[in-house]
């Protein structure tokens, strides 16, 4: 199987509590934890990437659309949030609104909102996800 990036995310840490060095296919970024868990909250913290990546990806999704298809909207905003259950297993829910500074027809919306949900990102979260960590 091919891999989906080019070159593989590698991460670091040392001796300062939660601070990780993410490096990427052209450069690098930090990320850290909240100082209410003791981390100094020098970059996200993951659940925030995680989020980021569902927003970026929603936000690129449904400007091409719409590009494409030659719809007056220049703006897009997003909110996300998640929160989590435990019932019977633990289930996770991710709050995704969009909103648009222009008013939008609710046939475009509707069309808008299953774009949204064929973004790649919304696809890799729904799909069943295995994780293989090595040593």
């Amino acid at each position: 199987m091919e891999n989906a990036l080019e070159n593989d995310i590698v991460g670091h840490i040392g001796m300062q509590k939660y601070l990780c060095t993410i490096n990427w296919r052209n450069g690098q970024f930090i990320m850290d934890e909240p100082e209410k868990i003791e981390g100094k909250d020098l970059g996200p913290d993951p659940y925030t990437a995680l989020l980021a990546s569902l927003a970026s990806c929603t936000l690129s999704t449904l400007r091409m659309y719409i590009d494409r298809k030659g719809w007056n909207i220049p703006e897009i905003t997003i909110a996300l949030n998640f929160y989590q259950e435990s019932n019977p297993d633990l289930t996770t829910t991710i709050k995704r609104i969009i909103t648009f500074p222009v008013t939008v027809d609710e046939d475009i919306k509707k069309r808008l909102l299953i774009i949204a949900e064929k973004c790649p990102v919304s696809k890799l979260l729904k799909n069943n996800i295995v994780i293989n960590t090595l040593l």
